[in-house]
């Protein structure tokens, strides 16, 4: 199989999805790798290492998009990169569907097979290839929070961890799971005081347990959300539903309960944002302000991190890549049910069941998982 990885074009985004080693592992299994030039140059992988790994370096992504059989990508295809796809052909990346209809209908158009690592799920739930960029997210989310609490960043002047004789900030966190769970380690650290809450009772006994005495894990529901804003310092938006439009927790009248310059790190805008307020932005221009709230809502966060998250992302997409390399992709979907559930488009149809009920879609049972 001819494999492609070409040179990422999402602003500010310096992530690259195959190291070196990928190449190696491929290319000694039969296959051929393409590298466009200079896809590695943000996380400071040089193309030489990539030559000498095996691949066939590539001037520009119109080559690498013709030849290939399977793309392998970190995000999902700007709109350039979207006419170069082609029927049949595989693409494995973060798509994030259910935020962007235009995308799933420019994709399906296509009649591609797009496999999702943010749906590629195990037999107990977990997403081995959404957690590694999650945990960066939860853990970048705490120190842009503290950044943009600077009265020069136009936020309330708050220093998180206080000193001696002055309260340290209050940050609120919503969602327990992998990026809400990162995000309380690094905030712990700073001396804040912070809260966290899920709906999962579960979850909030296992936090409880694991979380030092600085947090408190609360149930979530309108009033405890409420309170809790009138409370914060900086909110974090981290819930998820696999797949699903994440649910709006925050709605615009909530604001009015905040404190004037106090901030939102909206981690969930990947999934369309868990705030009403919240809109996509950018590394290179990532806040406004909204009734007097600094919102920070970077789509691509992990980015700004280009060298730790590639090799984060990677240790974990390579296994899967060379699955769907060695087997092709109908067979890894019927031999690896992980594979199945990671399908979300094929062949102009909508197979992941949560993108179909967000768009109003019919949707299709070829990869059905029994």
């Amino acid at each position: 199989m001819i494999v492609g990885v070409p040179k990422e074009i999402k602003q500010d985004e310096y992530r690259v999805a195959m190291l070196p080693v990928g190449v190696e592992e491929l290319t000694r299994r039969g296959h051929k790798v393409l590298i466009e030039a200079g896809a590695g140059t943000g996380s400071g992988l040089p193309d030489q290492d990539y030559a000498a790994s095996g691949a066939e370096l590539v001037e520009g992504p119109d080559e690498i998009f013709a030849r290939a059989d399977l793309i392998v990508k970190v995000k999902e295809p700007q709109p350039v990169e979207i006419a170069k796809i082609r029927k049949g052909q595989v693409v494995f990346t973060y798509f994030h569907l259910a935020a962007d209809r235009g995308l799933t209908e420019g994709l399906l158009a296509t009649g591609a097979t797009c496999v999702a690592y943010e749906t590629l799920a195990d037999d107990r739930g977990r997403l081995p290839l959404l957690t590694p960029m999650s945990e960066v997210a939860g853990r970048m989310s705490i120190q842009e929070g503290a950044k943009y609490l600077e009265r020069p960043q136009m936020g309330r002047g708050i220093l998180l961890g206080g000193v001696p004789g002055v309260a340290p900030a209050h940050i609120t966190i919503l969602g327990g799971g992998v990026v809400g769970a990162n995000a309380a380690k690094i905030a712990a650290g700073f001396r804040a005081d912070v809260a966290i809450l899920d709906i999962n009772m579960e979850r909030l006994r296992y936090l409880d347990d694991v979380m030092p005495p600085n947090v408190d894990c609360l149930f979530s529901d309108r009033h405890t959300i409420r309170e809790q804003l009138s409370r914060a310092d900086l909110v974090i938006g981290s819930v998820l539903i696999p797949g699903a439009k994440a649910p709006m927790l925050v709605q615009k009248d909530d604001l009015g309960r905040m404190k004037p310059g106090s901030v939102i790190i909206d981690v969930a805008i990947d999934q369309g944002g868990c705030i009403a307020t919240s809109r996509p932005t950018s590394h290179s221009n990532p806040t406004y302000i909204v009734d007097e709230v600094v919102h920070y809502c970077v789509t691509n966060m992990p980015g700004a991190v280009g060298r730790t998250s590639t090799f984060a992302l990677c240790n974990v997409t390579l296994p899967w890549a060379i699955e769907i390399a060695q087997r092709g992709i109908e067979a890894a979907a019927r031999d690896l049910r992980p594979v199945a559930r990671a399908i979300n488009l094929a062949g102009g149809e909508v197979t992941n069941q949560a993108v179909a009920e967000t768009f109003g879609l019919e949707h299709s049972l070829r990869f059905k998982v029994t």
